[in-house]
């Protein structure tokens, strides 16, 4: 981290980071595969009163676990204090998502099938939620898990996305590789192997922005 950071700036930042995504401080060690008491308050100190740092690779599992860029989280440590405002949203759920007419061509939520949700005010208003059933990506993504996608943002190699074909299937994957003609997929469903996909045979692809429980 860098060293004009302060201990309790990079703290807050991993209490701001848990509290986003709807978890505790516990919460987000687990989910990133960590011992639950890694972020606990209890661990910021020692004993005898020593500042304790979170290491690098904790921090980034617990990037990697949310699906948050490190800019993000450097925006985070600068401002660690700032006030979690909530403004309403869409959500639905991963078995009615697969419903044809639960989409426009763009990937916008559209339809009747859509509920209500309580998203940070940062989040763009095109974003939407979809909560995923079940536990075939586990341990990524487990049964309750609210997948945050944005159906605007640019899409690079390495993001997590959703994407929709024009045969109706509903893909949450890896962006594993881009060609002329085709993109390459990492399905996190348990036991999938890849696929490659032609562009013309993908409806729309949206990047998943983070997950929250």
């Amino acid at each position: 981290m860098s060293p004009s950071f302060s201990h309790s700036q990079i703290w807050a930042a991993l209490d701001a980071l848990a509290e986003r995504h709807g978890l505790s401080a516990s919460g987000l060690a687990r989910k990133a595969g960590l011992d639950p008491t890694t972020f606990n308050p209890s661990k910021r100190t020692s004993s005898a009163g020593r500042r304790r740092w979170p290491s690098t690779e904790s921090v980034a599992k617990a990037l990697a676990a949310t699906g948050v860029e490190p800019s993000e989280f450097l925006a985070l440590v600068a401002a660690p204090d700032q006030t979690v405002s909530r403004r309403s949203g869409r959500m639905i759920g991963l078995a009615d998502a697969s419903n044809g007419e639960a989409f426009d061509a763009a990937g916008r939520p559209v339809g009747p099938a859509w509920t209500e949700l309580d998203f940070l005010a940062d989040v763009n208003e095109l974003c939407y939620g979809l909560k995923i059933s079940g536990d075939a990506m586990a341990p990524l993504y487990r049964h309750g898990d609210m997948l945050i996608v944005s159906p605007h943002a640019p899409v690079r190699v390495g993001d997590r996305v959703v994407v929709k074909t024009l045969a109706g299937e509903l893909l949450i994957a890896e962006l594993k590789e881009e060609f002329a003609q085709a993109v390459e997929l990492k399905p996190f469903h348990n036991g999938a192997s890849d696929r490659l996909l032609a562009r013309e045979n993908v409806a729309w692809m949206s990047r998943i922005m983070w997950v929250g429980q």
